[in-house]
């Protein structure tokens, strides 16, 4: 199917079964709680050898001798493959080939330099400390703000142009009768999922198999293909469980290709994993940002020129740039409008996608910067933006798929009595505590991918369904389960969903929130194939046939599914982004609300309760729903409050490159928070009527606390994260 036209009633609006959108457990729970679930470096093979990952100590520079005797001469040590012995390697962005150990070059702190083999993971990380290296070091890059001056206009493929311009923006801002020019900035950041990378790589003849921790496989097959010089269709890629991802498993790093380098040399399997430490500048991060924020309103608050300006960093080699901008392009209306992204050329490990690249950080901005204008305006914050709601995409000039954002704002606000909220800060007191709320609105992009399924009812009246769709934790196997449950009249026990392997029909993965958009309605397609067989098999007419506890029915006639089967019949099932993706601006929405309390005292920050109200079409699971809603809510007081990892202008070095420096909330962090989704039906989107909910919750997250620190203590902070020194310095004058 191609979404080229609204799609019309079907087997999921009737609801028969029942089961689509209900908050059932997750399938494979219970597995994963009883240790059942085998993620990559639990995979084992007779014969395995381990490998260890020496990194570079130094941020940019040549490799002037590299000494491997010792290591070489260590117990266990088998191979140690350095730029000396390494094969040639294919070459492109980090999207597209991961070449390593290539020459002596060291563009990056933590690059690559060896990799240690030996019999045991013990044998191969003593002999690493054993490889001797020395450099000859040149000066880097390291700083985004010392090096705007070379910031360039970057020309990614597939992605939207840098910038964007309608209307004269600067003739409308110097006219606006009420302007706010301010800037903010986001720091750089880490994953920090929690299983880390790993892989264990094996060869049969000339065949690659990689178990490995990847979001995207079928994107994945072809970077190791085209970086080890060999057919995709000789490389295997297996990953049936992901233990957390937010985008930095998006694309193959250099635990798979050293494996499956050395794998290949030795003739064993050989497994890696990046410790917790390595990660953090061996795989990829979030660049940080500088934006500026230009509004203009006439005396009512309507804005009459909107501009947004962003520097991020990356290699001099990549075009990939935080989009910080992208969302201010649909978000509110406006006649007069400029965007711009500046790429400065940055000698530290590669910036890429982090859980809603763009949005998250963009909001940060944008959605503060509201605030600010409403507060000039004397406007509470939510009318400010339903004077702003645009009757269509304000750039594209397009209808939108479906918008529900005011109502998630004003349903939001009677939930979380924002009534009682007072616009002046620093005049409700807890204690010690100064008390305030905050609010912000939420969007995030609906892509649809292209995605292929199989599904299979087999001779016992079992269905099986096979994809190389991913399962990043997000409830990918449940949420399949009860779809191809739904259709077929099965329960979901009798469905069986495979995951995770290039030999299954080829999926988009899991990422950009389009993952149980895109492999779902692969298989909303197949189990309609597979329903007309059935139907047909049967006798039936095909459109009134119904499908219940393992029978299909029409009129008075009704037979069992295993009946008609035999040996087993299946169905495949394909979607194509079309038209619709063109001809209709598709987001996602919500609304942001929080409370904070302050300190008097300390300037400390707490959290006292959060609410998400957010509209994403069809919720196929109301429980894996909530669940990751809430889950990119705390991600963003995260980012508001405490996460940034710490980088050392001289070197290009982050410090702080470990969990108990690199602060992510932990329980204690977080008190009541809440989400909840409004009804709505997205006809435009996907046969399912969905949107993406992955990477939602984030977005305009942290400006919500942000706002309400604000309106708590009238600390008006622009630099990310809002640590308690930063407050500090503007509260005794506040109190």
């Amino acid at each position: 199917m191609e979404m080229n036209s609204p799609v019309g009633p079907n087997v999921l609006d009737v609801g028969a079964n029942g089961i689509v959108g209900k908050p059932l457990d997750r399938v494979d729970g219970r597995s994963k709680v009883t240790g059942g679930a085998r993620y990559a470096y639990e995979t084992q093979q007779r014969n395995t050898l381990y490998g260890f990952v020496v990194e570079a100590s130094i941020g940019k520079g040549t490799i002037k001798s590299i000494d491997t005797r010792a290591a070489e001469r260590a117990p266990g040590v088998v191979l140690v493959l350095t730029h000396r012995n390494a094969p040639e390697q294919g070459t492109g962005n980090h999207r597209e080939a991961h070449p390593v150990l290539t020459g002596p070059e060291v563009t990056r702190y933590g690059q690559p330099v060896a990799f240690v083999v030996a019999e045991s993971f013990e044998q191969a990380r003593a002999a690493a400390y054993l490889v001797d290296v020395k450099y000859d070091r040149s000066r880097g890059k390291y700083a985004l703000r010392t090096n705007l001056d070379q910031a360039r206009v970057p020309h990614p493929k597939d992605a939207p142009a840098a910038d964007s311009a309608v209307g004269d923006f600067a003739s409308a801002f110097a006219g606006a009768p009420v302007q706010i020019d301010v800037t903010y900035t986001t720091p750089l950041q880490s994953h920090a999922m929690m299983e880390p990378h790993a892989t264990l790589a094996m060869w049969e003849g000339d065949k690659l198999i990689l178990y490995t921790a990847n979001q995207m496989l079928n994107q994945g097959q072809k970077a190791v293909a085209k970086t080890l010089k060999i057919p995709v269709e000789n490389v295997r890629m297996v990953s049936p469980f992901i233990g957390g991802g937010f985008g930095g498993k998006l694309w193959v790093n250099a635990d798979a290709i050293l494996a499956a380098i050395a794998s290949r040399e030795l003739k064993r399997p050989v497994k890696t994993a990046l410790t917790r430490q390595q990660i953090f500048h061996v795989t990829t991060h979030r660049s940080d940002t500088i934006q500026r924020l230009r509004l203009g309103t006439d005396r009512n608050g309507r804005i009459l020129a909107i501009g947004h300006d962003v520097f991020s960093g990356n290699l001099p080699s990549e075009q990939t740039y935080e989009g910080a901008a992208l969302q201010t392009r649909t978000l509110y209306a406006g006649l007069n409008r400029l965007t711009r992204h500046r790429l400065a050329p940055l000698d530290i490990p590669v910036a890429s996608s982090m859980r809603a690249p763009g949005e998250s950080v963009g909001l940060m901005a944008l959605e503060c910067a509201m605030d600010e204008l409403a507060e000039k305006l004397n406007l509470d914050p939510i009318e400010l933006r339903i004077r702003n709601e645009p009757t269509e995409d304000p750039e594209k000039h397009i209808p939108y798929s479906s918008r529900h954002l005011i109502a998630c704002m004003q349903e939001g606000a009677r939930r979380f009595a924002w009534d009682k909220r007072n616009a002046k800060p620093g005049q409700v007191r807890d204690g010690h505590w100064l008390v305030g709320m905050g609010m912000a609105a939420a969007t995030r992009g609906n892509p649809l991918q292209p995605s292929k399924a199989n599904v299979r009812l087999n001779p016992d009246g079992t269905a099986t369904v096979r994809m190389a769709m991913t399962d990043i934790g997000t409830g990918t196997y449940t949420i399949l389960a009860q779809i191809a449950a739904e259709m077929l009249g099965l329960p979901t026990e009798r469905v069986r969903v495979e995951l995770g392997d290039t030999s299954f029909p080829e999926a988009a993965g899991s990422g950009g929130s389009w993952g149980a958009g895109s492999s779902g309605s692969a298989l909303f397609e197949a189990c309609n194939a597979l329903r007309e067989k059935l139907a047909r098999s049967a006798g039936m007419d095909p459109a009134t046939a119904r499908f219940a506890d393992g029978s299909i029915a029409s009129g008075e006639q009704s037979k069992t599914l295993k009946n008609l089967v035999g040996a087993g019949m299946d169905a495949d099932g394909e979607i194509q982004p079309g038209r619709n993706n063109k001809d209709f601006s598709q987001q996602s929405y919500g609304a942001h609300f929080a409370e904070v309390g302050v300190d008097v005292d300390t300037g400390e920050v707490r959290l006292r309760r959060m609410l998400g109200v957010f509209t994403a079409g069809r919720v196929l699971n109301a429980k894996t729903a909530r669940s990751q809603a809430i889950g990119g809510m705390i991600f963003g007081v995260g980012a508001a409050l405490g996460e940034a990892m710490a980088l050392d202008p001289r070197f290009g070095y982050f410090v702080n490159h470990d969990l108990a420096e690199y602060h992510v909330p932990v329980h204690a962090d977080i008190p009541e928070v809440d989400a909840i989704f409004l009804p709505e039906l997205d006809n435009q989107s996907n046969p399912l009527k969905s949107k993406g909910i992955g990477e939602l919750g984030i977005c305009g997250a942290g400006a919500s606390l942000a706002s309400a620190i604000y309106n708590a203590c009238g600390a008006r902070i622009r630099d990310y994260p809002i640590t308690l020194d930063k407050v500090l310095s503007v509260l005794p004058m506040q109190t």
